[in-house]
Formats: structure tokens, sequence, C-alpha cells
């Protein structure tokens, strides 16, 4: 199975999915995360709020990000020297690409066309490698590396996230649209407020994702806490929800794809029990046929992994948590109240799954 996660911003799936995250990839499962409000823009005009908001000022010290780009690792020695005597011979290899090409053809053999894989990591009838497509394959780049350190924030928080990916064992998709500070929210009345009339939900963007990446299921926030670019990403869920299936032009039912989960550390500030605790009607729009009850993830081995998950967001930690302890009581604590509502021994996280009546 697929699951695709969609974060709001980094971080935002670390926190309240990473246990779940971690369940599923020691399943073999396949998992996916989109951040949507990635993007950058000029940090020239920020009042002090929209600086806070995005993390600057944090007391945390970024590492010597330069061990986890492949640009940056040197030989130890003459090139040379760094073939083994037991390396495979061209002649040998070709036969491995042969053998390789015969199950990438009987695996694609119901399709009018089936993929090449190099075992050399080389262009295939003047095909990229994926190394070489900004959105396939090692995301980390000296570009961002460099911004991050010459100080660009938010450079610095999806190379955060990218470490979070690889420590989790996950695909990431960077959507890059700019931070709700930088479309001019400012001020908790307006960064936890409602949605400006003006600022869209990204539905046909995030769809297009969603429908590319072919999930069994889909996360989305709850937009537990407010905050505004979680409940753009919300309204994306409620959409699809909304579409049902196609019949013209056969599509997907969203209905028991489409889950939300519950935002933390929002959850456990507001101490969120149920969806009646949600200022307003967010939920309205469903459709008449569709309700979403309450799954409970048991993440009691997984608690630990999580925390590790978390740990690497350090640019956020200071400001949400005072600290890794703090963020590590934080967690288990809220873990032992989900499992404490959904009668499970140990931690859990909560997820409201779609289904029809």
């Amino acid at each position: 199975m697929t699951h695709v996660f969609v974060a709001p911003h980094p971080d935002d799936v670390a926190l309240s999915c990473g246990g779940l995250i971690a369940s599923l990839r020691e399943l073999g499962q396949t998992v996916t995360i989109l951040t949507v409000f990635s993007g950058d823009g000029s940090s020239d005009g920020l009042t002090p709020y929209q600086r806070e908001a995005l993390g600057f000022g944090s007391k945390a010290m970024w590492p010597a990000s330069e061990a986890f780009n492949r640009s940056d690792i040197a030989a130890d020695g003459p090139t040379a020297a760094l073939v083994p005597a037991w390396a495979a011979s061209n002649e040998r290899l070709d036969a491995t690409q042969s053998d390789a090409d015969q199950a990438a053809k009987r695996f694609w053999q119901r399709s009018s066309w089936y993929r090449r894989a190099s075992i050399r990591n080389e262009s295939l009838a003047d095909q990229p490698v994926a190394d070489d497509v900004p959105t396939q394959g090692a995301v980390y780049t000296d570009e961002i590396i460099d911004a991050a350190a010459a100080g660009d924030l938010m450079a610095r928080r999806r190379l955060e996230d990218e470490r979070f990916a690889y420590f989790a064992e996950a695909s990431i998709v960077f959507l890059d649209l700019p931070d709700a500070v930088f479309r001019g929210y400012d001020g908790d009345e307006e960064l936890l407020g409602m949605p400006r009339a003006d600022d869209d939900a990204p539905f046909e963007l995030l769809r297009q994702e969603i429908v590319r990446l072919e999930p069994q299921k889909v996360y989305l926030p709850l937009g537990v806490g407010g905050h505004v670019d979680h409940q753009l990403c919300r309204e994306v869920g409620i959409r699809l929800l909304q579409e049902g299936r196609r019949w013209v032009m056969p599509g997907p039912d969203y209905a028991g794809v489409v889950a939300f989960y519950e935002d933390f550390p929002y959850a456990w500030w507001n101490d969120f029990r149920r969806l009646d605790d949600l200022p307003g009607e967010p939920l309205a729009g469903l459709p008449a046929d569709i309700s979403v009850v309450a799954e409970y993830a048991d993440i009691t081995d997984q608690i630990e992994r999580k925390i590790m998950g978390i740990n690497i967001y350090e640019s956020q930690l200071e400001r949400l948590f005072d600290g890794t302890i703090q963020m590590a009581d934080s967690v288990r604590a809220y873990g032992r109240a989900i499992a404490e509502l959904g009668s499970v021994d140990g931690a859990a996280e909560r997820y409201w799954a779609s289904g029809r009546v």
C-alpha cells in the first residue's frame, strides 16, 4: 500500500504522524510526504511576530550539514585504488544489466511500454538520471545547503524535512508554496483565524500530486489550533471527498481513502478530545453520505522513534517546546492521553477516517 501524508509545513507530519509512519515502514508500506508551504519569500519586511512564527531567533544550532551531501564526500585515496579486486568486470555488469532488463519486461508485461533500470545509474535512451531531476532522487543540493548556512530559515527547515524523510525511509515532495507569513498574515488573530477570501486552498496542485502517487490512504491535517495553512490543507481533503466517483471519466473515490490527523502540539495544548472542539463547523462541507470516525494507531513500540524523528527539526524545538527534553515529555504524555481515549495499552495517535454511511 501507498500512504501519502500532507504536511502544511516541514515538521508537521513528524510531529503528528511520526509513530504511524514508523509502524507503516516497519510493515513494508510505502510512505510519501507532501510538504505544501515550504516556499521562501523575502524576510526583509517581516514583523517580529512573523519572524518568530517562522522560527527566527531559535537557540538551536545547525550541525555540519555537509556530511549529508554526497557532493562533499571526498575519496579516501586515489581513484584507481578504490576499485577492489572483487569488483565485477564490465562483462559481468552487462550480464546483470541484461537480467535487470528482462525483469523489467516481465514487470511491465501488461503495459504497452516498460521502464529500464540502469544498474550503473547512467542515462538510457537519453532519459535523465533520477538524481539529475530536481524533484527526483537525492534532494540535498549545494544551493539549499549554502542558503541554509547563510541563514535562510526556509532552506534550513527544508533540510530538516529531507533529513527526516531519510530517517523515516519515506519519499518526500516539496510543493514550495509560500508560508502564510510570506502571504501577509501577521499576529495570532490573522495566523490562527480564518483564511482570507483571496487565499485559496491549493486544491488542484495537491490533487494532481495525490492522483499521480495513486495512494490507498491520504492523511491531511484536521486543523486543530486553527493555523490558516492547516485549514487550507484540510479544505483540500474535504473537497476530495466532495468529488465522489466520476462515472463519465472514472476517477478515484476518496471515501475511505482520506483521513485527518490531529495537529500536534496544537491538539495537546488545546486539550482536543472530539470534533466538536473544533471552532465553527469545518467539516460541514462533507457530503451527506460520508462521515468521519476516530481510529487509533498503536504506536507504543514506535514512540521513541517518533521522538527521534521530531528531534531532527532542531530549528523548531526551542520555539515549540523549550528544548528536547520538554518535547519528549510532551510527546509521551500526549501519546498516553490518546491511548487512554482509545483503550490502547501504551501510546497512540488518533486519526479521523472517512467512510460512507
